[in-house]
């Protein structure tokens, strides 16, 4: 049983335990990170940029106990994942409510964030959040692997 994907994983930490995916193109290539060659190979791209010290979590994991760990992190987020980091969810951090503490990340996370893969080139991505007032963007393999953070302000242009 293959279950590599983002949304498989999520499926299989609800109770379904028969979940495929495809077979991976170019296109999934470039959408790991992997090297590119080629004219276009030197564009810096997200996957690049992405910042990867960002704080995660674990679906069962109690607020406040990932609260203690985090403390002190500067991050205003943090992502929970599974144990092979593939993403499941968001924490705001800055909007957690104190009575949250006693709850589980899976009980107060954000769902299905939105998510860029790491060859989408970091200009145009900068450019895209900036139109929307938004000031970062998780960054994904295409089976849902966290890369990293990509914050607009660490592009130029």
């Amino acid at each position: 049983m293959r279950h590599e994907r983002k949304a498989a994983w999520r499926l299989e930490s609800l109770g379904f335990e028969e979940v495929y995916r495809y077979t991976a193109g170019k296109a999934d290539w470039m959408a790991a990170g992997l090297p590119l060659e080629g004219e276009r190979a030197g564009i810096p791209r997200v996957g690049g940029v992405a910042r990867r010290d960002v704080p995660t979590c674990e679906l069962g994991e109690r607020v406040s106990d990932f609260l203690e760990r985090a403390q002190g992190s500067g991050w205003p987020l943090a992502v929970v994942v599974n144990e092979v980091r593939v993403v499941l969810g968001l924490l705001d951090l800055e909007r957690i409510d104190r009575g949250a503490s006693v709850m589980l990340v899976q009980d107060v996370m954000v769902e299905g964030p939105v998510t860029y893969r790491p060859s989408v080139p970091a200009v145009e991505a900068a450019g895209r959040l900036r139109e929307r007032g938004v000031s970062y963007v998780l960054v994904t393999t295409s089976d849902g692997e966290l890369v990293g953070v990509f914050f607009a302000q660490d592009v130029r242009g």
